[in-house]
C-alpha cells in the first residue's frame, strides 16, 4: 500500500539561493529524522510483540489480524485526512505520525514469525540502502521526475490488483513477480516523491515547513516499508 499526500503539489516553490538551500537542507532533515522516527518505533513495536508470546499468538489469530489491518488502515486515511491536518498544529501531526508507526509495528510483528531475524536485519540494511540511494537521487537530479511518477502511481493500482489475484491463486510464480515490481515501483516513488519534497519547500513560512516535512516522512516512511517487504518476500530466510 502506498499514501502521497503530496500528489497534488506544484514544482514552483523552490528557488535557488543561500538562504533558501539552507532551510531547505533544515527542512528535508526534519523529513529524514521524523521518518527515522516512525521507523524505529515501527520496529521496537514489532520486536517486542513477537518477543511477547501473548501478545505475538493473539496477534495471529485471523480475525485478529484483520481488526489490527483494518484499524491501521482506518488510522492512515483518517488521522491524515486534509481537514484535520489543516486544523492541528505540526507537533500533534507528529504525534499522529509515531502513533501510526506504533500501529504499523503491531501489523509488521509477523514477519517474525514468518522469517529468520538474522535475515530480516540482513534485508533491512539493503533496504536502507537502497533507499537511501534512491532519495538521494531524487533530491540531486536535475531530471524531472514527473513522468516517472505517474508511471509508478499507475503501477501501485496494478500491483494492489495482482496481489489479490496472488492471494486466491497462492502462485509461487506470481509472488516472484509482484515482489521484482514491488521492489521497482517503490523504487520509483521515492526518487519521485523526495523531488516532490524538496520543490514543496517554502521560505518563511514554517507551519507549513513543519506539517509538510510530516506528511513527507509519511510518505517515505510508507514507501520504506513496503520496499522492505517486497524485498524480504525475495531475499528472506523462512523459518
Amino acid at each position: 500500500m502506498s499514501y502521497d499526500p503530496l500528489n497534488s503539489s506544484s514544482q514552483t516553490g523552490y528557488a535557488a539561493g543561500s538562504s533558501i538551500d539552507a532551510g531547505l537542507q533544515t527542512y528535508m532533515q526534519g523529513v529524514y529524522r521524523t521518518m527515522c522516527w516512525g521507523l524505529g518505533v515501527t520496529g521496537v513495536t514489532a520486536f517486542a510483540v513477537a518477543n511477547t508470546p501473548v501478545l505475538s499468538n493473539f496477534l495471529l489469530h485471523p480475525g485478529i489480524s484483520i481488526v489490527v489491518m483494518l484499524a491501521t488502515l482506518g488510522f492512515l486515511f483518517f488521522g491524515f485526512r486534509p481537514g484535520r491536518i489543516a486544523r492541528i498544529p505540526a507537533e500533534s501531526l507528529r504525534m499522529t505520525f509515531l502513533l501510526f508507526s506504533a500501529l504499523m509495528g503491531l501489523m509488521l510483528s509477523v514477519v517474525f514469525e514468518v522469517y529468520t531475524g538474522t535475515s530480516i536485519a540482513r534485508v533491512f540494511f539493503i533496504t536502507a540502502g537502497a533507499f537511501a540511494g534512491t532519495s538521494l537521487y531524487g533530491y540531486t537530479t536535475k531530471k524531472d521526475l514527473t513522468g516517472v511518477g505517474s508511471f509508478v502511481s499507475m503501477g501501485v493500482i496494478g500491483l494492489f490488483i495482482a496481489l489479490l489475484v496472488n492471494g486466491f491463486m497462492q502462485s509461487s510464480m506470481m509472488n516472484f513477480v509482484t515482489s521484482v515490481a514491488g521492489v521497482i515501483i517503490f523504487t520509483g516513488l521515492t526518487a519521485w516523491e523526495t523531488q516532490t519534497l524538496k520543490y514543496n519547500y517554502r521560505e518563511g513560512n514554517t507551519e507549513t515547513n513543519d506539517k509538510q516535512a510530516v506528511l513527507g516522512a509519511l510518505s517515505l516512511y510508507m514507501n520504506f516499508i513496503n520496499l522492505f517487504q517486497f524485498m524480504l518476500s525475495l531475499m528472506g530466510d523462512r523459518r
